[in-house]
């Protein structure tokens, strides 16, 4: 298959989907939508950042393609209702990046109570400012985490063993890790965090979450850290509280608008302030992170084209059926309505087909079967299963 992997996806991917026979062609940057949409047809693997969009019209532009590999953890870049309504199955890498995220957030939370920013600038500027004042240690600090997943999890971890008090609050029912404490509600968060640290996914529900509201119902000198999403946070509210001295140090690595390619203007409110740390959305952006990433993501897109597998799908029926050993593998994406696994094995009966494993799976509207049988399926099979009212679309896989 012809693959085009953009955003300087880690080399790892390339070699993975180039042994397993595809053609790969890397981008160092992201694509616009209209570049999209010129570049997509004959395309049939497309893997992106968080940077590249992939819009309803992109997709229907894109009309060869087959899946999208999301080298990333978020995936609201991708229209993923519209992905599934013409079967093309995205992946991601939910986990790949956590530790490196995390790390990046304790040594931010470890250098805003140093306010290291400003001591470093300083010393760039031969200013010898040897002074403690405000600076703190983080023992016995309370960290507040909102968004309690993945990574909220794993900080919650590291946070407790350097000594940092944690609380979190989530909207999802999660199972607190070690001594850590749920709150009933953010606002009782905030009334108790010493450090605030968010990391909520990318839903539009998610959009301005943090405002001038909330910062003001933070504790007087506390710290605030955004390593999630650009548009959670309200960055002018955010300005005004460090210029207030309410807030004492802020650390983001992500923005509400950012730089489409290496080497462009980064512009925000946010410049020019003492005691906050700025970083171009290089939360997971470790060699280690990007590799196991790219192994992991070009993974995923190889065994959905040879295999049929749609294990951790964020958009399609996730089914994960063995390796086929021998016989041949029908993989079919249709609509979800009663009556279509009868309806399969009727066709293959007729045809006198031995069916030697299958697997199911439903999603929503959609409902995707893995067959296996030991005989050839013959074209008229094939065929008059294509031409069902509810057949999205169908694959064989030859032994």
């Amino acid at each position: 298959m012809k693959v085009l992997l953009l955003e300087n996806v880690h080399p790892v991917a390339v070699e993975t989907l180039e042994a397993h026979g595809h053609e790969v062609e890397l981008l160092t940057r992201s694509l616009s939508e209209d570049e999209l949409v010129e570049a997509l047809p004959g395309v049939e693997l497309l893997g992106i950042r968080s940077n590249t969009h992939v819009t309803t019209r992109v997709l229907e532009a894109a009309t060869d393609l087959v899946a999208i590999g999301c080298f990333c953890i978020g995936t609201n870049q991708v229209d993923l209702a519209a992905a599934a309504q013409r079967g093309v199955a995205v992946f991601n890498a939910p986990y790949s990046n956590t530790r490196s995220v995390v790390e990046l957030v304790i040594g931010e939370i470890i250098a805003l109570a140093r306010r290291l920013p400003e001591k470093t600038q300083r010393m760039h500027q031969g200013v010898w400012d040897k002074s403690a004042k405000g600076s703190h240690e983080i023992r016995g600090r309370t960290l507040g985490i909102v968004g309690y997943g993945n990574i909220g999890t794993q900080l919650s971890n590291l946070a407790e063993g350097l000594g940092l008090r944690v609380i979190f609050y989530d909207t999802a029912d999660r199972l607190a890790h070690g001594n850590a404490r749920r709150m009933p509600t953010l606002d009782a968060l905030l009334a108790e965090a010493d450090v605030v640290s968010i990391h909520v996914d990318g839903r539009p529900g998610n959009a301005g979450l943090f405002g001038a509201e909330q910062f003001a119902r933070m504790k007087p000198r506390s710290l605030f850290i955004n390593a999630s999403r650009g548009m959670v946070v309200d960055d002018v509210a955010l300005r005004e509280n460090i210029e207030s001295g309410h807030i004492a140090g802020a650390a983001l690595d992500v923005f509400p608008v950012e730089p489409k390619a290496q080497g462009d203007t980064f512009e925000s409110v946010l410049r020019g302030l003492d005691n906050v740390i700025l970083t171009p959305h290089v939360g997971g952006s470790t060699q280690e992170a990007q590799e196991e990433i790219g192994w992991f993501v070009a993974g995923k897109l190889a065994r959905f084209v040879a295999e049929g597998s749609t294990a951790l799908s964020v958009n399609l029926p996730a089914v994960q059926p063995p390796p086929l050993a021998d016989g041949v593998r029908l993989a079919y994406l249709h609509v979800n309505v009663p009556g279509v696994l009868a309806e399969i094995n009727a066709y293959l009966a007729e045809q006198g087909a031995n069916i030697s494993g299958q697997y199911l799976a439903t999603r929503g509207e959609q409902g995707y079967v893995v067959t296996d049988a030991t005989e050839e399926i013959s074209e008229a099979a094939m065929d008059k299963l294509r031409s069902s009212d509810q057949t999205i679309w169908l694959r064989g896989y030859p032994a």
